[in-house]
């Protein structure tokens, strides 16, 4: 077995904005393995700015990785420990490598019954006009659960967008999720949960930004709406550390990105140590393109959860890899009418 990796540069069709900025553009990276009969396929879909794994060294360590594929996946991933992404990369690569289908990871009713996954609607920051152009979209698409995020334009602005969608669609019509990415300053922080309650929403992820454990906690206490952490979990690689941080700050839920956490290995430590707290939790990609997206559906869906995930970022892009991931009144499918883009994909890993 031979492998490689390759860089490739995502482009957004309509620039996307967070509390952290605008983004235009999304770097990824593939591994590739080879021998006479077989390939395989992964992502390390590293997000700058966010990723744990954003360092000097990142392209260094791909190679090395390549390098040493002899070593193997288990202890590969001992390895990386501290590649969350590569991590994953890795993970994906394997899978492929060994399928009978190099896209079909995890064999099960949603890739072979297309049986689908319920996802949330993103609707990005942007100024009002932006977002309720992007909420009337999603609400024609026939979504039933919507993400909308927050923290970057003036927060009562947003509160009458939100205050908009409830005045029109009670919570069994929409439900309604928020995301401040840790834009909210501790001190505020409670008075704008308050006034967020309001509209019964589902659940506002990352109020305060990580590494606040104390101040989280005491929000997660007193908070009028549940609280889901996401960022909070980047980083945190020890399994005796990811159950003190659990059991320190309580939350109502955790978010899994697996390119952040330390893909299929590391969601399913986060979710064995939630589930004995009875913490609840869903999965969401981290702007990868359609092969990590895939692999990431795939992985949801073995999970046998009902909740809506938030796996709905594959149309994001100019220049993604067509597959047969699509999403249809709400819900994630993996349709067999629609095929891998092989040629891209070859032109890609060569």
């Amino acid at each position: 077995m031979k492998a490689s990796y390759k860089k490739y540069i995502l482009n957004f069709k309509v620039p996307s904005g967070t509390s952290r900025g605008v983004m235009t553009q999304k770097e990824t990276w593939y591994i590739i393995l080879k021998d006479e009969n077989s390939f395989g396929l992964g992502e390390c879909g590293i997000l700058r700015g966010l990723s744990v794994d954003d360092r000097p060294d990142y392209e260094q360590k791909l190679a090395w990785t390549c390098s040493n594929i002899h070593l193997g996946k288990e202890e590969l991933l001992s390895e990386l420990n501290e590649f969350p992404s590569i991590q994953f990369g890795v993970e994906q690569a394997f899978l492929s490598f060994h399928s009978k289908d190099t896209f079909e990871l995890f064999p099960s009713n949603f890739t072979q019954k297309e049986s689908p996954i319920p996802i949330n609607g993103l609707i990005w920051m942007g100024d009002t006009a932006h977002m309720l152009k992007q909420l009337e979209q999603k609400l024609e698409e026939g979504f039933g659960c919507i993400k909308m995020k927050i923290g970057a334009i003036d927060f009562q602005k947003e509160v009458s967008i939100l205050k908009s969608i409830r005045n029109n669609f009670s919570p069994e019509e929409i439900e309604l999720r928020v995301d401040a990415n840790g834009a909210f300053e501790p001190q505020e922080a409670m008075g704008k949960l308050e006034e967020l309650s309001e509209f019964e929403i589902h659940s506002i992820e990352q109020p305060i930004k990580a590494g606040q454990w104390e101040k989280m906690a005491g929000l997660c206490e007193s908070t009028p709406l549940p609280i889901a952490l996401d960022e909070e979990l980047i980083g945190v690689f020890d399994v005796t550390e990811k159950q003190k941080l659990l059991q320190t700050i309580q939350p109502q839920y955790i978010i899994l990105k697996p390119s952040l956490v330390g893909g299929i290995k590391g969601s399913n430590e986060w979710i064995t140590l939630a589930e004995k707290q009875q913490i609840g939790w869903w999965i969401t990609s981290a702007l990868e393109s359609n092969i990590g997206l895939n692999a990431i559906a795939q992985y949801t869906y073995s999970q046998n959860t009902n909740m809506p995930q938030g796996l709905g970022t594959g149309s994001l892009f100019t220049n993604n890899i067509n597959s047969p991931l699509e999403v249809i009144g709400g819900q994630l499918f993996y349709r067999h009418s629609n095929v891998w883009d092989t040629d891209l994909i070859q032109e890609i890993c060569t």
